[in-house]
């Protein structure tokens, strides 16, 4: 059974600090306006003059040669992979990636592929797992035809995979002569906190992805990068999909603005992600996982207290936290500001002490 997200408690007080998600941001008044002045046209039809715009940044931005405006990051990895690969074929993995756990199994029901789940920890691998990994060529077994890795990793903590770990995967991949994909969900982050232009995380990738909706806070759109006639090919699962819009330039002006002025301050959801995780440090009985990006993990079976009791006594005082993989995940974001990652830590301790 598919269950519906979880809504607050009837009687609980309105969400004040929202650390959910960084999906939970709201288009900004300035982002608004720039929305509503966007020209306009028929993006299925192609003549969306603020779609194109926006993916021949991305394309630019990202050392590729095309790109597509697509609703969101789910479907980007979607389309990426039914491009990519046939029925039968499978893909390498971290056993904790989005397209493994928080897909649906619609790479298993939409393109017949199956994915290999490598261990590592925070949600990253080395090449010599990768390498341990390589199947004989026979028909005994499934051909392997993609590497795929997630940018930051989620569930791994919102941890950064340093450029040189991702070349030398790279260099595994094209030895074998796969494909490879990036998962660039928060990508952005991950560039702001390493200080590398995204044109070089990304260059030995043969297609990449940006999600606007999360840190950059849009309110919907994701960009896939690749070559031309990847893009080409990945346009007809777009349009199978129902991925093709019409006046989507709209949409996709919020993302241009995101651009402009949303990446550089990403630095400061990092900045207050390390003040929170300090302050919960100081908590009796809580362990909390060292931030790099926007993300902050922590356990609390050593308070006393559940993911899920510690949520319900949350919501009571108006802060949102997640449960995943077993720990609490609180997100920073562009609607979070300092002195409120300063009382969520007061609630959170006060929850704790119930």
């Amino acid at each position: 059974m598919v269950h519906a997200p979880p809504r607050p408690p009837a009687g609980s007080p309105p969400v004040r600090i929202n650390l959910y998600s960084d999906t939970q941001t709201r288009p900004t008044p300035a982002m608004k306006e720039a929305m509503l002045r966007a020209e306009l046209g028929d993006e299925q039809h192609g003549d969306d003059p603020t779609v194109h715009a926006l993916c021949d940044r991305m394309a630019a931005l990202m050392g590729k040669e095309a790109a597509v405006f697509l609703p969101s990051g789910t479907m980007c990895n979607v389309v990426a992979i039914l491009t990519h690969c046939q029925k039968g074929d499978e893909i390498l993995a971290h056993e904790t990636a989005h397209i493994l756990h928080s897909e649906g199994g619609t790479h298993a029901a939409l393109t017949g592929a199956q994915i290999m789940p490598l261990q590592g920890p925070r949600g990253m691998f080395t090449a010599e797992t990768l390498r341990a990994a390589i199947r004989p060529r026979t028909r005994y077994a499934p051909p392997q035809r993609l590497l795929e890795v997630e940018q930051t990793a989620n569930i791994g903590g919102g941890a950064v995979w340093p450029l040189r770990q991702l070349n030398e995967l790279v260099a595994v991949a094209r030895e074998q002569g796969w494909a490879t994909h990036m998962d660039g969900a928060r990508l952005m982050n991950a560039c702001v906190a390493a200080g590398i232009a995204p044109r070089d995380m990304v260059a030995g990738f043969d297609s990449v992805w940006l999600d606007f909706t999360k840190g950059l806070g849009a309110p919907l759109g994701a960009v896939l990068c690749g070559s031309a006639a990847f893009i080409g090919a990945a346009w007809r699962w777009k349009q199978r999909l129902g991925g093709s819009m019409r006046q989507a330039g709209l949409c996709a002006a919020g993302c241009l603005y995101a651009l402009d002025h949303h990446v550089d301050r990403l630095a400061e959801d990092h900045a207050n992600a390390k003040a929170l995780a300090r302050g919960l440090a100081q908590i009796p009985g809580v362990v909390v996982e060292e931030p790099d990006t926007n993300l902050v993990f922590f356990d609390v079976k050593g308070a006393g207290s559940t993911v899920e009791a510690l949520q319900a006594r949350l919501l009571q005082r108006g802060v949102a936290v997640s449960g995943l993989g077993g720990r609490v995940r609180a997100c920073t974001h562009l609607d979070v500001t300092a002195p409120m990652i300063e009382e969520a830590i007061g609630h959170i301790r006060a929850a704790l002490a119930a």
